[in-house]
């Protein structure tokens, strides 16, 4: 690639090498990232994250693009060599720890999530894993990990593998052609990623701002805004230095504005990241020529700045283990105490790892010695994530837990303190997993989808069909009755979207924060199936319904309780009218609480620590709405909230087995238990008819 200008004494000289205002502007972003795990008032610190996307574009392309015009080549080796030796020994020993304090002080509950995490972060690609947990109905209410962080290196990483590939592909496109690549050609192609993934960041965001937020196509686009820069680096010298310097001042109020201006409500990333990447961009072009915005580069912020990487590695693991040791939400103070401890471990990762390797000699003398040390480093994490696996314990093979059948036959006399949680079941750490079988078969449509994800258990050649209809409340009870249709010879369909009623109301859904239409997509959908194809009879369960005001808010109070009640109804009649009975399993309370958690945190006092009033969480509970809407609508409801919460309370285990998997889904394991409450009451209500 041929040499960016003519060297011009005229112009001042574009500032190339180590630039103290972007060490400045490194720490100024990681410090924006700890205050704001740090729960400090700076609701919008997140952008700091973006920053560093920007700075990495820059430098990274500055140094790719240098190379080419001085040798018409890029050596991969060395690149690759370089990055290794900057950022995965730090990753490793972080990775390393991270596994070690999930083994002493999280709960087992949390073992085998968070060594999937380090598997996946060792192989960069954490980002999606924690993109397809966001949609995961099953995951929404699982704790942070303690790599969560890792999702922006991993953008970053992928960046690094990316970008290099595809300035190699277009020098020897070039080359086949005759010529060397120019950077016009380097500008038009990152511009055009950029463009594609600007756009793609403001729709997806729009339509699924959770996943948005970590997937890397949204966040290419804010590498490419440094990339571009770099490679615009002799137009943007011609600029006067007065105008760069004006530009770098307003560029980094824009970043402090969206510091204290977007806070986690506003979707992210999509238009909004605009703010920081555009100040980013311009605090970049201030220091072209000259020193840039000169407070950046005071000596204060130099080895924050050196050190922001170790500094982002350690921080988060020590906000979630003080999140871990404390009981409910952690209080500022003790966020504020452990960011401000991490610094002990990362000053110490920077001067004896970090630094070090990154700049060893015998290292960059070798680009061989350096992959070695790469894969070493990635081998590290993926070890300790296997051993960690190792250690998670089960249950033992001849388990046969009683669970409800203690209820039955009058020998339950309360939560048991000397209840051994080595035979539990399920075993705490496989609480979360024991889940109804429809999970299993993709038979569960999830929050944005609209279709009827059905599946069919028991005989499916049965004339006699039942039907279960609707969220994961209503999914809980798949099991039962699943071993009920196989027993009696019915074909079991199941309809079923996470928090989506059978209702014609139209629902509000928190995760999208407000009105929930593809909820109301998906019910006619189904209505539609049932109705053409009617089943004998419709079972049909669901959480609390929240329903949304003619304008878009969420309507609450008895007003919202109205209108759910009323959109039950509708759907029912819709059904019954057709000929099909519609009968209703009372919804579960809600404990409130991460029931395996709990028990895994208070091993020896769990019966205490771990139970919770029926009367408090039946608030929460769909139970009243349904209550309301059978009586109106004449459909049979079963309550087995006695079954679940015997004696006005709601214990974390009943007869051996652990009733709840989070904070409101019965287990699995539990639900099975409950099937001859659930049999003496549906068999009754199933005519056979032939077809």
């Amino acid at each position: 690639m041929a040499a960016a200008t003519t060297p011009d004494a005229s112009r001042p000289a574009i500032v190339q090498g180590f630039r103290r205002d972007v060490q400045g502007l490194r720490a100024v972003a990681v410090a924006l990232v700890l205050a704001f795990h740090a729960g400090l008032p700076v609701p919008g610190g997140f952008v700091g994250v973006d920053v560093f996307f920007v700075v990495s574009g820059f430098l990274i392309t500055g140094l790719v693009a240098d190379e080419v015009a001085r040798t018409g080549r890029l050596r991969l080796g060395r690149f690759y060599a370089r990055r290794a030796r900057r950022l995965l020994p730090a990753a490793a020993l972080t990775l390393a720890a991270v596994v070690v304090m999930t083994a002493l002080w999280l709960p087992v509950t949390r073992w085998r999530d968070v060594a999937g995490d380090v598997v996946a972060t060792s192989l960069y690609v954490v980002n999606w894993r924690l993109a397809d947990r966001s949609v995961d109905y099953l995951a929404q209410d699982a704790a942070a990990s303690p790599v969560q962080h890792f999702w922006s290196l991993a953008v970053e990483e992928q960046f690094y593998v990316v970008w290099p590939l595809l300035v190699v592909a277009l020098v020897a496109a070039a080359r086949l052609r005759g010529r060397r690549v120019t950077r016009r050609g380097l500008v038009l192609g990152v511009a055009a990623i950029g463009a594609a993934s600007l756009a793609w960041s403001v729709a997806l965001t729009s339509a699924d701002p959770s996943r948005a937020y970590f997937v890397t196509t949204t966040r290419a686009w804010e590498l490419a805004a440094g990339a571009l820069l770099a490679l615009l680096t002799h137009r943007v010298a011609r600029v006067p230095q007065r105008v760069l310097v004006v530009g770098g001042w307003c560029g980094l109020a824009l970043i402090g504005y969206a510091a204290f201006a977007l806070s986690g409500s506003t979707p992210f990333p999509g238009a909004a990241a605009l703010l920081p990447v555009g100040g980013t961009v311009l605090v970049l072009a201030a220091g072209v020529v000259g020193t840039g915005v000169r407070p950046l580069g005071a000596r204060v912020l130099q080895p924050v700045g050196a050190t922001s990487y170790s500094l982002y590695l350690w921080h988060w693991p020590a906000v979630v283990l003080a999140t871990s040791l404390v009981e409910g939400p952690p209080p500022t103070s003790t966020l504020v105490l452990a960011v401000a401890l991490s610094v002990v471990p990362a000053v110490a990762s920077y001067v004896l790892v970090e630094k070090p390797l990154h700049t060893s000699t015998r290292l960059r003398a070798s680009a061989g010695r350096s992959a070695v040390l790469g894969v070493a480093c990635t081998l590290v994490g993926i070890l300790a994530a296997g051993l960690l696996l190792r250690a998670v314990p089960g249950t033992p093979d001849d388990v046969d837990a009683p669970g409800a059948a203690v209820l039955r036959d009058g020998t339950w006399s309360g939560p048991d303190p000397a209840t051994d949680l080595r035979r539990l079941v399920p075993a705490l750490a496989d609480a979360t997993l024991d889940v109804a079988d429809l999970y299993e078969g993709d038979c569960h449509q999830n929050a944005l989808g609209t279709e009827p994800a059905a599946c069919t258990f028991g005989d499916a050649s049965s004339s006699t069909v039942v039907a279960l209809v609707g969220d994961s409340h209503a999914g809980q009870w798949q099991p039962p009755l699943a071993a009920i249709a196989s027993e009696q010879g019915w074909r079991l369909d199941t309809y079923t979207k996470g928090s989506c009623a059978l209702t014609a109301a139209l629902t509000w859904l928190g995760t999208v924060d407000g009105p929930y239409t593809q909820c109301t997509e998906w019910n006619d959908a189904v209505v539609e199936r049932l109705l053409a194809d009617p089943p004998d009879v419709v079972v049909t369960s669901n959480n609390q319904i929240e329903v949304a005001a003619d304008d878009g808010s969420r309507l609450t109070g008895g007003a919202g309780d109205e209108v759910a009640v009323e959109g039950l109804q509708d759907t029912w009649r819709t059904l019954t009218e057709a000929g099909i009975e519609v009968v209703v399993v009372g919804d579960t309370p809600w404990v409130g609480i991460d029931v395996p958690e709990c028990v895994a945190q208070h091993e020896d006092s769990w019966a205490e620590a771990c139970t919770v009033p029926a009367e408090l969480p039946e608030r929460r509970s769909g139970l009243a709405q349904q209550r309301a809407a059978a009586a109106a609508a004449d459909v049979p409801l079963l309550d087995l909230t006695e079954q679940v919460c015997p004696g006005g309370s709601c214990p974390a285990i009943v007869g051996g087995v652990l009733v709840w998997r989070d904070v409101s889904h019965v287990t699995a394991s539990y639900v099975r238990t409950l099937e001859p409450e659930l049999r003496d009451w549906l068999v009754p209500l199933v005519p056979a008819r032939s077809r």
